[in-house]
């Protein structure tokens, strides 16, 4: 039990790093790694002692369960999903299936305290942990300010604007095709009343099409 709680903790430290520099592996999904893995070590450290020493042994059971860890990294990776503009879902699903897969061979492996320990910690990591999780990752999610312009549009000028008014962006995307550009922004900490009047301002120009802004 202190294994896969200390797992769980060094997991969730990691985890939470992460997520304070916006990377789409968060906390909950470095933890089911974490737990995973050490379930894992323990089933391949403990979870055959009933067999060795005995006479004309034939099988090695920890062979087989080295595949399944090989194996399930297969279906995990069919759960990932890229999405559109970088974005990545699945991650916590593939983790949780990698989980399964080790709370399975510590079952067959007659380790039933482990694997139910282990169970409940991962309901916790998916279910209960999810709130604080949501909380702490939107105090430091970017704003993010998505523009669709017309070709003749003065990026330049667009920039010197938004940095003349105080504006950060950590990153930006930007796309050119027949009908003009998409540009995408990521904003840092900034003053929002003030983003609010420039794209007001924005509004009013004739070379931007549309705006996207996701709080």
């Amino acid at each position: 039990m202190i294994r896969l709680f200390l797992a769980s903790l060094f997991g969730a430290l990691v985890g939470l790093e992460r997520e304070r520099k916006n990377w789409t592996a968060g906390m909950r999904t470095h933890m089911m790694v974490c737990v995973g893995s050490s379930l894992i070590m323990m089933v391949s450290a403990f979870g055959f002692s009933d067999v060795l020493g005995k006479e004309h042994i034939v099988l090695d059971p920890a062979r087989v369960a080295a595949q399944v860890i090989s194996g399930i990294g297969f279906i995990g990776a069919g759960t990932i999903l890229f999405l559109k503009q970088g974005t990545i879902r699945g991650l916590t699903t593939a983790s949780g299936l990698w989980t399964v897969a080790a709370i399975g061979l510590a079952t067959g492996g007659g380790m039933y305290f482990a694997a139910s320990a282990t169970t409940i910690l991962a309901l916790i990591i998916l279910w209960a942990l999810q709130p604080l999780e949501r909380k702490f990752s939107q105090r430091f999610k970017l704003k993010t300010l998505r523009l669709l312009t017309s070709p003749d549009i003065d990026l330049p000028g667009l920039f010197k604007r938004l940095e003349g008014n105080r504006v950060t962006f950590s990153s930006f995307l930007l796309d050119k095709n027949e009908e003009g550009f998409n540009l995408q922004l990521k904003i840092e900490e900034t003053d929002l009343t003030k983003l609010a009047e420039i794209i007001a301002e924005l509004q009013k120009e004739k070379t931007v099409k549309e705006i996207f802004w996701n709080k």
